[in-house]
C-alpha cells in the first residue's frame, strides 16, 4: 500500500427528511445563491422546500444548469455573484450541478481569466466561496470531494479541476428526493459510479486489502440496486443504499494509498467534447473495451474482480477475466446504456477530433503505468466503435 493522507470536510446529511436540517447548516440573514438545473426540482418540491427553509436569508438563483455543465453558460452567474456579495452558493441539483457551483465558487474569487482555473487544472485556486449541496441526483459523489469537471463547447473543450477550497461545507442527501428522477438519469447515475470505482480499483495489486474490500462491496451494491432502483423507483431502502454508494465512490476513500487509472475517463470527457454525448454513456462505451486491451497487466485485479464482485469462479483465469469484461458490458446494457460507439451513429471516420483534442490536452500518456499513448488511444476508439 501506497502512503497517504485522506481529508474530507463536507459534513453529510443523509436521510429521510434531511432538508429540514438546512435552516440548522445555514445562517440567517446569509446571502444564498441557489443555483440549479431545469424545472424538475421545482415540479417535485425540492426548490420550495429549499426556500422554505431558508425565507431567513437573503435569496436569490441561477438556474439553468445543463448536464456535462458549459463555461459560457455559467460565466454570467459570476456577475451575479458579485453584483449581490453572495456569501453562499447553493447548489440543488447532481452532479453536474454541483460541478458548475464548485467552479463559480472559485471563479467568483479570481482575479485573472477564470478559464486559467482549468487550464491548470485548478493549481491556481488560492480561495473560493463556501458551498453546500441539496442532492437530488445520486451519481459520483460531488456532493463530498473537491473535483469538478466543465466542458467549454464554444471550443470543444471538457476540462477537469481538483482543489480543497471547493470542497463543500454540507451535502443533504434525502433518498426521496430522488424519486421522480427520469429512468435515463438514474441510469446514468449508476454506471457512473460503478465506472468512477472502476478506475480506481482495476489496475494492479498493492496489498490494500481495506481499499480493495470497500471497492468490491460498492460495485456489488451498485449491480445490485440499479436494476432494482429502475423496476421499483419509490423503494426507499434501495434507493437508500444506492444514493450511499454513490456518495462514497469518489470522495477520496478508495483511491487512498492505491493506484488509479482515469484513462476511461480522459478519453470519454473527449468524445462529450465532441459529440455531446452524455458522460455515462462514455463510460460505458470505453471501460469494456480498455479492460479486453488490458487484460494483461490489470490481470490480477481482473481475477479478483470476476471472483469477488460477479462470483465467477469456473473456467481458467483468461475464461474468468472474459466472462467479467462480458458481465460488465452486459451490465451497463442492462441499464439502457449502449456501449458501442455505433448506437450513438457515430463511426471510426469521425473519431479524428477525439485524439486531436487529447493531444492538445497533453493526455498522451493514460492509465496506472502511463502506458496509453496517442496511438493506444486511437485503438481504443476504434474497438470501441462496434462488436469486434
Amino acid at each position: 500500500m501506497f502512503n497517504f493522507q485522506f481529508y474530507n470536510p463536507t459534513r453529510l446529511v443523509f436521510g429521510k427528511g434531511s432538508l429540514t436540517e438546512l435552516t440548522k447548516l445555514v445562517a440567517p440573514a446569509t446571502k444564498v445563491l441557489l443555483l440549479y438545473g431545469g424545472q424538475s426540482a421545482e415540479r417535485n418540491g425540492t426548490l420550495a422546500q429549499v426556500r422554505d427553509a431558508l425565507k431567513h436569508c437573503q435569496l436569490h438563483e441561477f438556474s439553468g444548469i445543463q448536464a456535462n455543465p458549459d463555461y459560457d453558460q455559467l460565466m454570467p452567474a459570476v456577475a451575479l455573484i458579485k453584483q449581490h456579495d453572495i456569501g453562499l452558493l447553493l447548489a440543488v441539483g447532481g452532479g453536474s450541478v454541483i460541478d458548475g457551483t464548485k467552479f463559480l465558487a472559485a471563479a467568483a474569487c479570481y482575479d485573472g481569466d477564470p478559464w486559467e482555473i482549468l487550464e491548470t487544472y485548478g493549481k491556481r485556486i488560492h480561495r473560493a466561496l463556501p458551498v453546500g449541496v441539496v442532492q437530488t441526483f445520486p451519481a459520483t459523489s460531488s456532493e463530498n470531494n473537491n473535483g469538478s469537471v466543465i466542458s467549454r463547447y464554444s471550443m470543444r473543450a471538457k476540462r477537469s479541476f481538483r482543489n480543497p477550497h471547493v470542497f463543500p461545507q454540507f451535502a443533504i442527501l434525502d433518498p426521496e428526493i430522488s424519486y421522480s428522477l427520469p429512468a435515463k438519469q438514474l441510469a446514468n447515475g449508476v454506471v457512473d459510479a460503478f465506472i468512477h470505482v472502476c478506475e480506481q480499483y482495476l489496475t494492479y495489486p498493492v496489498n490494500a486489502a481495506v481499499q480493495d474490500r470497500f471497492a468490491e462491496g460498492l460495485l456489488q451494491t451498485l449491480k445490485e440496486t440499479g436494476p432494482q432502483a429502475l423496476a421499483t423507483p419509490q423503494d426507499y431502502d434501495i434507493r437508500a443504499n444506492l444514493m450511499l454508494a454513490c456518495a462514497w465512490c469518489h470522495n477520496g476513500l478508495i483511491c487512498s494509498g492505491v493506484p488509479q487509472d482515469w484513462a476511461t475517463h480522459k478519453i470519454g470527457h473527449e468524445l462529450t467534447a465532441i459529440f455531446g454525448l452524455d458522460h455515462a454513456v462514455t463510460l460505458a462505451i470505453i471501460l469494456p473495451t480498455l479492460l479486453e486491451m488490458f487484460r494483461q497487466p490489470k490481470r490480477d485485479k481482473l481475477l479478483q474482480y470476476a471472483e469477488r464482485v460477479w462470483q465467477i469462479c469456473d473456467g481458467d483465469d483468461e475464461q474468468k477475466i472474459t466472462a467479467a469484461i462480458a458481465q460488465t458490458r452486459a451490465f451497463f446494457e442492462q441499464m439502457g446504456i449502449g456501449t458501442y460507439l455505433q448506437d450513438y451513429g457515430i463511426s471510426a471516420d469521425e473519431l479524428q477530433p477525439v485524439l486531436d483534442n487529447l493531444e492538445r490536452s497533453g493526455m498522451t500518456q493514460l492509465g496506472e503505468h502511463k502506458d496509453i499513448t496517442l496511438d493506444v488511444s486511437r485503438q481504443i476508439l476504434l474497438n470501441s466503435v462496434a462488436p469486434r
